[in-house]
């Protein structure tokens, strides 16, 4: 078998399959994929919706929940603790394989009337308002995160506390608007920065204490703009920039965003780890194309944000002993062989499976735990299970379901876009890959007009107190128009925001100025830091070593190899 080049189906492009990717596929005995990696990507995130929260009544209790799933929407969605439990017949919805019909087409069937969750939490405590996190307590507005405490407007934190407006942090305290960092403690407005205490504006910055406005520094203490200072300097000079005033803070970012033009960047950051390509790789060992992976993974393509899994391809938010499964997000947890799966956890030997938990021997299930020999949640004896599901895949090949563009699914294709539960500007596709309304609907995708908001404006941003010694309390009790809303930003802006109690407290213990943004926007403000799930053949800027980077040839950065880089900053 030889390395092929194929088109994508979806958006025309060559794309290659290396001979490595068949031997995996056949491994796990899926066909090749018909679309280019870029494309399976969008497609995955297409069924993730992290961010966008609504309210509507339980359809078991009647109680009020938040949900991830729009009231519209014609699904059975139950409050967690209740889908828990065993006060409701998993199997209800069950219903026979129909081979006059796609395979998605039943499934999507199925979908409306087996009970969902109604969000992808675990062991929340007085944290009502999250999604896709784990072991949270006093947390609100927190995505994808885990084992964090006192925390708000943040998307993936880990193992971090009393912080506000944090993404893809590790074990932070204290700290404010950061953005792929780890170890800090009273840091704000970071990036790439790690192992630092008490300073601001740092990037690609290790262990640094009392520092602000710094670049590519290591081991450093009592720095302005890379500029050393004694303690007593230090202090005089800090002192000209206060941050709790907005025009100071705003003039400062001005600055340093200038400042640090001149210094070169790292082509990515991969760290303690062997043959690996990509950006933000840490201990890890044969992976390409991995983003955002927090450690020990191995022979993997295409992953992103997870830890912890072997012989994995195409997967977002996967890991905790995980190995050998294909095109699947939020999944994991002491599973193997979950192919095409979306928010399955401990399973074993599935296919197409979305909400199912503990069980195995799966096909075209929705909502399941703890069963096996499962088809389109109806129970099989293994025999009767092992000869439909050869059926079902054969099928599947005989009789594709075709997309309103003409897109074609058989066996082996992750599920349609059109299928989703969630319009794409509801889901983190619209994040990293982002659309206008025109070219979601020219690409056959779903879009949702955003809910009116039914609230009173009571202040405009331009008048809110330039400093936050000067803000009082009833501040509380103010509706405060976001900058965006008139602007008519692609940033799901929420048009206007409150200030909680918690989070007016930090700001005044910290001395930082009020945001003039809303959460929405401020996330995507951190987002525009980052570089794309994407690389490019690039040359270090230095010694002319082919590099693969993710900061594109057209960016104005100074992009070095890991050596060059390595060589400049220590």
């Amino acid at each position: 078998m030889q390395q092929e080049n194929k088109i994508c189906q979806n958006c025309k492009q060559e794309f290659i399959i290396e001979l490595e990717d068949f031997l995996f596929y056949e491994k796990i005995k899926v066909p090749p994929p018909t679309f280019c990696p870029d494309c399976r990507i969008v497609r995955r995130m297409s069924w993730r919706n992290e961010r966008t929260l609504y309210h509507r009544k339980c359809d078991a209790t009647g109680k009020d929940i938040i949900t991830m799933f729009a009231p519209e929407n014609p699904f059975v969605v139950y409050e967690r603790d209740y889908w828990w439990s065993d006060n409701w017949d998993q199997l209800a919805s069950a219903r026979d394989y129909d081979f006059s019909k796609p395979f998605f087409q039943q499934f999507r069937e199925l979908f409306e009337k087996a009970p969902l969750p109604n969000l992808a939490n675990s062991n929340t405590i007085n944290s009502e308002y999250g999604n896709h996190s784990l072991d949270i307590k006093n947390c609100y507005l927190f995505y994808a995160s885990a084992r964090c405490e006192d925390i708000s407007y943040c998307a993936g934190a880990l193992d971090s506390k009393n912080s506000l407006d944090l993404y893809k942090t590790l074990n932070l305290i204290q700290c404010y608007d950061d953005t792929l960092c780890g170890d800090l403690n009273r840091v704000f407005f970071s990036y790439d920065s790690d192992e630092s205490v008490n300073c601001a504006f740092l990037h690609a910055c290790k262990n640094l204490i009392d520092c602000l406005g710094c670049i590519n520094l290591r081991n450093k203490s009592n720095c302005i703009f890379n500029k050393q200072y004694t303690k007593e300097e230090y202090a005089k000079e800090r002192a000209k920039y206060d941050l709790g005033s907005y025009k100071g803070l705003t003039d400062f970012r001005k600055k340093f965003e200038e400042f640090i033009k001149q210094y070169p960047r790292r082509h990515g950051f991969i760290h303690k780890s062997q043959n690996c390509v990509g950006d933000n790789i840490l201990n890890c060992k044969n992976v390409y194309m991995g983003f955002d992976i927090f450690g020990d993974a191995q022979d993997c393509k295409y992953v992103m944000h997870g830890a912890e899994f072997r012989d994995i391809y195409d997967g977002y938010g996967v890991g905790a002993i995980f190995s050998e499964s294909y095109e699947i997000v939020d999944t994991g947890d002491n599973a193997t062989l979950n192919r095409f799966a979306v928010f399955t956890h401990s399973c074993q030997n599935t296919n197409y499976t979305y909400a199912c938990k503990n069980s195995q021997d799966l096909f075209g299930c929705v909502g399941l735990r703890s069963k096996r020999y499962c088809i389109l949640n109806k129970q099989y004896t293994k025999e009767s299970f092992d000869e439909l599901r050869t059926k079902i895949i054969a099928h599947m090949t005989d009789m594709p379901y075709v997309d309103a563009k003409g897109r074609t699914y058989k066996y082996g294709e992750f599920f349609p876009i059109e299928l989703s539960p969630f319009a794409y500007n509801e889901t983190i596709a619209q994040e990293y890959y982002p659309k206008t309304k025109s070219e979601i609907l020219e690409a056959g995708f779903r879009w949702r007009e955003p809910d009116t908001k039914q609230y009173k404006i009571t202040l405009q941003p331009q008048d809110l107190p330039d400093h936050i010694k000067d803000v009082q309390d009833d501040i509380l009790n103010q509706v405060i128009a976001c900058e965006h809303a008139a602007g008519g930003c692609n940033h799901q802006c929420m048009g206007a925001f409150k200030i909680i109690p918690s989070e007016l407290a930090f700001y005044r213990a910290m001395n930082l100025a009020l945001p003039r943004l809303c959460s929405n926007c401020r996330h995507y403000a951190r987002l525009a830091q980052r570089t794309p799930f994407k690389l490019w053949d690039r040359q270090c800027a230095k010694c002319g070593k082919e590099i693969k980077t993710s900061y594109s040839p057209d960016r104005e950065e100074i992009i070095y190899c890991e050596a060059c880089y390595n060589a400049e900053v220590a």
